[in-house]
């Protein structure tokens, strides 16, 4: 199910960091021998770790994350030095973290010779300057909506070695003209300054850039409302510009000015309204200029033979209409054969002839992700084909960038651009077929087992959508990609362990990939996820339910939920969570746990839970339709079990079922069926079925019962079948107008257990007992009454004869009243047994009214209950031994004998007899010792 949602192999290089001027790792050619003699057993049996040389602990140390360097360095005083050492903290990202100025201070010790920095919010970037950390080359932030010019001014004024400042992809709101002056002051080493989202870059504030950060090569004001194109061309250092979906641009201005830029190298104007003639123009003509960018720009694409080769020469221009790689191609001699493997080619450390292309291809690499991603995320129409034949694997390519926040980017592209239809989980098949052709399965799975978790969380997301797809979810099973989920979904970084929870969700709802879930220890880390994040994790809390509830419906995999403490930690859920999805979830994962009726103890297990049924009842009022329909759907798969029965009464249960059928007449089919399953199955017990219709039941299920749904209304001729039971339930369906319904049912529905169930309760109608309660009241209302009901008895009747004949098959029942042998009798029960029917379990009270009938003056009536007894005793039915023994022990087979050999009794009603006597004798034979 996207869920019921209802939504990839890479070997990565680890670059070693060190400080500069501190200790350098000198690590031996070949650690494996070097180390062996230390990793011998000691004298008890144990290998003592701590004996590993400071360089071995060192490189361990690199490979994990900033969490599990904590843990294991607080293991001993040794490892908790080297756990300190400068080299392992020049790199930090702390967009997973929540970090208060406390936080942000014990931090400090370590980040003397910090280098890069990641942070995520306005309240993490208002503790940074706790940190201390004055050597920071690199900063980079997003999620940035709420932080101001004050809080970015004290940021730069501490950091004054910044050489690149980020801020993006979303939009920086709050930030403006004042702090961009305040960074060209505070940062004169600046080389690299990319923000999103500000509303206006003045004319002050880029001068300032200008004067001020004399080395300033890369700038990017991306999604701006408006920026001063003429001072942005007095901008001389400037060697690559991004100017990406930035709207109100005088492009007139921007010839005449940034044509003169004398450095210009690339430009990116995607996703703006540029015209061609200012491209052909004034930057076509630029010699220095190499690389135009310039994807989802309309004009550009509306005629494209203006870029004719000529004058083109010597410029890349990147767009939809163009090859990307081919483009590309051009800065490297040779590439005609190789033009998909440029990237590959450009990054291999023994082609030391590209080295010269490091800076422009960098710079492609983030304008290409940042461009794709926010054109995934538009999802305009008419891309399909650019998708399939170039975007895949341009997103493919960016994936093993050396830049990880290109290669983050291009996974969030990958699990966006797949999505067709957010609402509805819809992947395109296409897309994925292109992503798995590419190699992207064993990519992102590699990115996956990175240690760092801003890949994690990416490259996870991109399995967890891709895999909606049955062939691609297949795919990443069979590459080990069920055991790597298991593991993430283990995180502390609840980022990476809610995308882990969301790829386990889809990968659960084939049945082929459940049993391998389990084995991988998903179910527990599923339920210890919910333990986990109690609060504040609504994504990871549905996500997690939701796996949780697909693997439920497996009824192997329902018993390991149940034994790991599932039932409690759903419950829980429904109980506290006040989410619309954890709710949906959390009742659907109960309902699928109560489902598997006498194959397992979950049912009763649900019922047994502390607030349980109290919790279900109250998500029956939800304002929401989808939480509603799992928590009826729940109370339904409930309502099998007796004790559950009365304890979903006790809790409100009928009132608030009884208020949901009536509220639900235009609400999805899926809930009313829910609503009327809900009220059949607490309509078992006689006390809720009374109850039942003394709070207006009966009116809304007929309501049901007249749906053109046939679930829905086959659903409601069960409910009202067990109310019509109880002959004050009975009246009250014929004076609500019950009786068209059911008999519109009885012959017109094209599901054989509506119009079976529905026969059925008008023959509880019919048989006499209602009469009584039908005569209350005056004579006049009486008379009245009796006239009505006598006219209401003939239709029925009329109806439930023609039901029961469709099933006598004439050649059949001719057969079998000229012969006793067991061939005919087969050959009746062959074109008369309804299958379902099988499912349908009856108590003794009701076993003994349809003997009763069998005693009834009307021959309708006799040949009505023989036909029921003929479907509840089929041999192989799942409650058929149930209902031999009732009728063994009510002494039926005196009755079904009278009624078989009674001269005045219709055929059918005979021949049905006969087969009821002979399923009992079959029954009997197979019980015998």
């Amino acid at each position: 199910m996207f869920g019921s949602l209802g939504i990839s192999e890479m070997n990565r290089r680890v670059r070693r960091k060190c400080a500069k001027g501190a200790q350098k790792l000198d690590l031996s050619t070949n650690p494996e021998t070097e180390d062996a003699d230390y990793l011998k057993l000691n004298e008890d049996g144990f290998v003592d770790w701590t004996r590993l040389p400071d360089d071995t602990v060192l490189q361990l140390f690199s490979h994990l994350n900033y969490r599990d360097r904590a843990n294991l360095s607080s293991t001993c005083k040794s490892w908790r030095s080297l756990g300190s050492s400068s080299c392992l903290w020049q790199s930090l990202d702390l967009r997973a973290h929540k970090c208060d100025w406390g936080i942000m201070d014990s931090l400090a010790s370590r980040c003397t010779n910090l280098e890069k920095l990641r942070f995520r919010g306005a309240d993490n970037a208002d503790s940074l300057i706790n940190l201390r950390a004055k050597n920071l080359i690199e900063l980079s932030g997003d999620y940035c909506r709420k932080l101001t010019d004050s809080t970015l001014a004290v940021i730069v004024a501490r950091h004054k070695l910044l050489e690149s400042l980020q801020l993006g992809p979303d939009f920086c709101e709050r930030v403006s003209s004042d702090a961009i002056v305040a960074i060209a002051f505070c940062c004169p080493k600046l080389r690299k300054l990319r923000l999103s989202g500000i509303r206006d870059v003045n004319g002050e504030a880029i001068n300032a850039l200008a004067a001020h950060c004399p080395d300033l090569t890369d700038i990017g004001f991306i999604d701006c409302l408006k920026i001063d194109e003429v001072a942005l061309g007095k901008v001389d250092s400037v060697r690559f510009l991004s100017v990406a979906g930035t709207t109100n641009i005088k492009w007139d201005l921007v010839g005449e000015n940034w044509s003169k830029l004398p450095n210009l190298k690339g430009l990116d104007v995607s996703r703006t309204d540029v015209s061609r003639s200012i491209i052909v123009r004034f930057f076509l003509p630029l010699k220095g200029l190499k690389v135009l960018c310039g994807f989802n720009c309309p004009s550009l694409e509306e005629d494209t033979t203006v870029f004719t080769k000529t004058n083109c020469e010597g410029k890349m221009l990147l767009t939809f209409f163009n090859d990307t790689f081919k483009e590309l191609s051009l800065m490297f001699p040779n590439a005609k054969e190789r033009e998909r493997e440029i990237f590959m080619d450009w990054r291999s450390e023994s082609k030391k002839k590209y080295e010269n292309l490091d800076e422009i291809m960098s710079w492609v690499e983030w304008i290409l992700s940042h461009s794709l991603l926010r054109i995934a995320e538009s999802n305009p129409h008419g891309l399909d084909q650019f998708w399939l034949t170039q975007g895949a694997d341009l997103l493919l390519n960016l994936m093993q960038s050396f830049q990880e926040d290109v290669q983050e980017r291009a996974a969030t592209g990958l699990a966006t651009f797949v999505v067709i239809d957010d609402e509805n989980a819809n992947v395109d098949v296409g897309r994925a077929e292109a992503v798995m052709k590419g190699g992207g399965i064993q990519l992102l799975l590699g990115l996956a087992r990175s240690w760092k978790e801003g890949l994690q969380s990416e490259a996870t997301k991109a399995i967890a959508n891709l895999s909606v797809n049955p062939a691609f979810a297949k795919a990443v099973a069979a590459g080990g990609g069920i055991t790597i989920l298991a593991g993430l979904a283990r995180s502390m970084n609840r980022l990476v362990a809610e995308e882990a929870a969301g790829g386990l969700w889809n990968l659960s709802v084939g049945e082929e990939h459940k049993g391998a879930i389990a084995e991988a220890g998903g179910i527990k880390a599923l339920v210890d996820l919910i333990f986990k994040w109690p609060r504040g994790g609504d994504g990871v809390l549905e996500r997690a339910a939701g796996a949780l509830a697909n693997l439920a419906a497996d009824d192997k995999c329902s018993m390991e939920v149940a034994t790991v403490g599932g039932i409690n930690a759903l419950v829980t859920l429904a109980r506290k969570c006040k989410h619309e999805g954890v709710q949906e979830q959390s009742a659907r994962a109960l309902a699928n746990l109560a489902a598997h009726g006498d194959s397992n103890t979950n049912n009763a297990a649900v019922g047994q839970e502390a607030g349980a049924l109290e919790a279900l009842v109250l998500l029956i009022r939800s304002q929401h339709d989808t939480v509603r329909q799992e928590a009826a759907g729940a109370l339904w798969n409930l309502s099998f079990d007796d004790r559950n029965r009365e304890g979903i009464a006790l809790a409100g249960g009928v009132e608030a079922l009884v208020a949901l059928a009536h509220s639900c007449s235009n609400a999805s089919p899926s809930l009313q069926e829910r609503a009327a399953g809900a009220l059949w199955g607490l309509s078992v017990s006689e006390a809720n079925s009374i109850a039942i219709g003394r709070e207006g039941g009966v009116a809304p299920l007929i309501a049901l019962a007249r749906s053109q749904t046939e679930d829905v209304h086959e659903t409601a001729a069960g409910a009202l079948w067990n109310l019509a039971f109880n002959p004050g339930n009975a009246l009250r369906i014929v004076e609500d107008g019950g009786v068209p319904a059911l008999i519109h049912l009885c012959s017109s529905s094209l599901s054989k257990m509506a119009r079976f169930m529905a026969a059925l309760a008008l023959a509880y109608m019919f048989d006499g007992r209602m009469d009584e309660y039908a005569l209350v009241g005056s004579s006049a209302e009486g008379g009245s009454k009796s006239v009505g009901l006598e006219r209401a008895r003939r239709m029925a009747l009329k109806h439930i004869e023609t039901f029961v004949l469709t099933f006598a098959d004439p050649q059949a029942f001719s057969a079998a009243a000229l012969s006793s042998a067991p061939a005919p009798l087969a050959q009746v029960i062959e074109s008369a047994r309804i299958l379902e029917a099988g499912h349908l379990r009856c108590s003794g009270a009701e076993i003994g009214r349809f003997v009763s009938m069998l005693r009834n003056q009307s021959p309708v009536l006799k040949a009505c209950a023989a036909f029921a007894l003929l479907q509840f005793t089929v041999p192989g039915g799942r409650h058929a031994a149930h209902h031999v023994n009732l009728l063994q022990v009510s002494g039926a087979p005196r009755v079904l004998r009278a009624a078989a050999a009674a001269a005045s009794a219709p055929l059918e009603a005979k021949i049905f007899a006969r087969i009821v006597l002979r399923n009992l004798e079959h029954h009997q034979i197979d019980s015998a010792p």
